[in-house]
């Protein structure tokens, strides 16, 4: 994660901006913990004003990002986190696991820190499809994996509870789903850079310049005009609360 990061990641921070209506979502999934460390925090999404934070990022270009005020960060990986056991609260992973190296070892290193849940914003892709997958690169299909499999955080946690999270039309944290019902967005390189997805996707790419043909020509709206009449779609976007039951 800390080189592709260091190398798309800048910009990040004025695109990936914490959805209100997510946020919500994981302050409930949180409860009343106090004491929190995120993981893979990146530029500070989702870490809650009110709750002592900790964050841990292994990308340099990304803790530059980091908003004044963010919670105090630590430049670590999630596969060795330099805690002491049961040193948190609770734990929190949003989006990031399948840039770990042993995605294993990152999530028993979360479990072995955190006294109560462990809550994970995670992508199911293969439950949903999605325009910009089928119609401009379905070759990626195939590749697709959710970003925490759901067999191996049972085989980690004890007990899981699983949310579906419907991306609003206008979701303010541009992530791969979340320009659904503004397709132009996808033209800009600086909204590309933002998300992983495209990171192997250079200026002037076919697929890219088949959407703007479309966009143009109005087939994308002849294809999709029905998502117009949509405020909120599902696309895969799961929030994991693992052992939440855990007395923090």
């Amino acid at each position: 994660m800390n080189a592709l990061y260091d190398t798309i990641g800048k910009g990040y921070a004025g695109h990936r901006k914490p959805d209100p209506r997510i946020a919500r979502a994981i302050e409930a999934a949180l409860g009343d913990a106090q004491t929190v460390i995120n993981v893979g925090a990146g530029a500070g999404s989702y870490e809650s004003a009110h709750r002592n934070t900790v964050a841990v990022e292994p990308s340099a270009t990304m803790i530059a990002q980091r908003r004044p005020g963010a919670a105090d960060v630590i430049q670590a990986s999630a596969e060795d986190l330099p805690f002491p056991d049961k040193s948190f609260d609770a734990a929190t992973a949003f989006l990031t696991t399948h840039h770990w190296s042993d995605l294993d070892a990152g999530l028993g290193e979360m479990r072995r820190v955190a006294r109560g849940p462990c809550v994970f914003l995670d992508h199911a892709p293969n439950e949903t499809t999605f325009w910009l997958v089928e119609d401009y690169f379905p070759e990626m299909r195939a590749g697709f994996r959710p970003l925490l499999p759901l067999d191996r955080a049972r085989a980690m946690f004890e007990r899981l509870r699983i949310v579906p999270l419907p991306v609003p039309h206008d979701c303010t944290d541009g992530f791969l789903a979340a320009y659904w019902r503004r397709p132009e967005a996808y033209l800009d390189p600086s909204v590309r850079r933002a998300i992983s997805f495209f990171a192997d996707v250079a200026g002037g790419d076919p697929r890219i310049e088949r959407l703007r043909r479309d966009l143009e020509d109005g087939t994308w709206m002849r294809r999709n005009g029905h998502l117009m009449r949509e405020t909120a779609m599902d696309y895969g976007y799961r929030l994991i609360v693992a052992n939440e039951d855990a007395a923090p």
